[in-house]
């Protein structure tokens, strides 16, 4: 008889024995791909194998990504389009919330939408459509948005007053047709030529109900009045060109409100659905277009939304479509539990990472692992179009981009109490991508010497920055606590820590010493 023998083995050695234990990774045939027909991401955290990105094997093209401010979500989607643009000359269409891409978009020789800063789009606009079709698609973006689908009746005379709006301009509401009977290039109504339909029934005095008039006039209004018209203008933008151009960023930070960016977000998702079914499919390899929504949660929550409907068909017309944000739970179920991958950057709230492990049912190893990620670190999410004998959730080392990932750090040590200093897996500091920091001082009005400087500041301390310094910083340059707290918590700091935090720069700022 042979001699049994106790052998010392490493978990990791252990894990590469099929005959023991499931393997910890997709094979490398699904993930290790022709890299002149899919795009590498990174290498894997167990085996150290190159990932290469491509929907062949998958249910779909489309990508969610999730993850705290500073994970690397915006440096993830640059990589991914900028490869994509060079493996398959995909063009890249990004609605963009913040404006937080534009100044990358302008470096690489993209094109700039500014809505609210000199570009206009026409909400009548046909793309190429039906104008009764459009019709419907204008009332549904309104219902996602305000409160019209409660009443009956304003919503029957909006669309109503829209319907005569293009027929008074010439147009059959059956036909999508651009041109006249003489063949002259028919020129698409406006809002304020709808607002004036519903102002001259009033006028009339003939209908029965007027306070229903008075308030779908009041509603509409909002988008016409002068200096908030940005809808209401003939288009500044061609529609038709914006899915072979490239790259484009749809800058929407010039647009005062949530409803304004909610409004120009749907509309392009609208056009852009109607243009992949147009343009139809075709023999080229790879995607011939990606649309990517940023921490648009208000077109990507609501189940009416086109989104969705890129998401249901965008296979097969080689769309894909890259959902960006920090919470899940902002994405609508339908997108999130049917995109094809889904990369999870690091993610501290407990609730989020309940809502992720309950749509993608990985294990309680990954959940910890994902709560641990230093920036740019992830878990990927594959749906396979075939059941399979692996797990479809597996770790990359790190998102390797076309540039560096440079990390910075907020110390919270002075802060924190000594028992808490010296307490077992205490976190002293909190990571973040610096690109995502620059942009998000941006948002906050900061001029961009202000910025740089801010920036110099995280440099000279070997890229970190004593959170009461950083804080005081951007109190003395007029950055209003609400923007200050919003951004310490999508780091993952705490209401408590947050709480403490401003207690001690007021204590100091007053003349006190910690």
């Amino acid at each position: 008889m042979g001699e049994f023998k106790a052998q010392n083995i490493t978990s990791k050695e252990l894990s590469k024995r099929p005959l023991f234990v499931r393997p910890p990774e997709p094979p490398a045939e699904f993930i290790t791909l022709d890299p002149a027909n899919s795009i590498y991401v990174g290498k894997t955290k167990m085996f150290h194998v190159p990932f290469h990105w491509s929907f062949m094997h998958l249910t779909n093209p489309h990508i969610c990504i999730v993850g705290i401010t500073g994970a690397g979500k915006s440096y993830f989607v640059k990589t991914f389009l900028s490869r994509a643009a060079f493996v398959w000359g995909s063009n890249a269409i990004i609605i963009d919330w913040a404006g937080e891409y534009k100044a990358w978009v302008k470096q690489t020789g993209g094109r700039i939408i500014s809505l609210g800063k000199g570009d206009y789009v026409n909400l009548l606009d046909l793309g190429g459509m039906r104008p009764i079709d459009r019709v419907k698609q204008i009332i549904r973006a309104l219902e996602i948005l305000t409160d019209i689908g409660n009443y009956a009746e304003q919503k029957r005379l909006t669309e109503q007053a829209i319907e005569q709006a293009y027929i008074n301009a010439g147009y059959t509401p059956e036909i999508a047709a651009a041109k006249d009977k003489a063949g002259k290039e028919l020129k698409p109504p406006t809002l304020k030529e709808v607002v004036a339909i519903l102002e001259e029934r009033l006028r009339k005095g003939t209908y029965e109900f007027p306070a229903e008039l008075e308030n779908s006039i009041y509603r509409l209004k909002q988008f016409t009045r002068p200096g908030n018209d940005f809808f209401a203008q003939q288009s500044t933008v061609k529609l038709e060109e914006l899915t072979d151009v490239g790259l484009v960023d749809i800058d929407m930070s010039g647009l005062p409100d949530e409803v304004m960016r909610g409004l120009a977000g749907l509309f392009f998702l609208q056009f852009l659905k109607e243009r992949m079914r147009a343009v139809g499919w075709a023999t080229t390899k790879g995607l011939k277009v990606l649309v990517v929504l940023d921490e648009a949660w208000k077109i990507a929550a609501d189940e009416r939304s086109d989104a969705i409907m890129i998401v249901r068909e965008g296979r097969k017309y080689q769309f894909g479509l890259i959902v960006a944000s920090q919470n899940p739970t902002d994405i609508n179920e339908a997108i999130f539990s049917n995109v094809g991958t889904t990369f999870i950057l690091r993610v501290k709230f407990e609730k989020f990472l309940d809502y992720i492990q309950g749509s993608l049912g990985f294990s309680n190893y990954m959940r910890e692992e994902i709560s641990k990620f230093g920036v740019g670190q992830c878990a990927v999410n594959m749906a396979f179009q075939t059941t399979t004998e692996f797990p479809e959730t597996f770790l990359l080392e790190r998102v390797h981009g076309e540039e560096p990932l440079e990390e910075y750090h907020l110390d919270i040590g002075s802060v924190l109490s000594e028992q808490a200093l010296a307490a077992e897996g205490a976190v002293h500091a909190f990571p973040f991508e610096r690109g995502e920091l620059r942009n998000r001082l941006v948002e906050f009005g900061l001029e961009d010497t202000v910025v740089n400087d801010m920036i110099g500041q995280f440099e000279k301390g070997n890229k970190t920055m004593d959170v009461l310094n950083f804080v005081n910083y951007l109190e003395d340059n007029n950055v209003a606590r609400p923007n200050t707290t919003a951004f310490l918590k999508s780091i993952g700091i705490d209401d408590a820590l947050i709480i403490e935090i401003f207690t001690r720069l007021d204590f100091t700022r007053g003349g006190g010493t910690v």
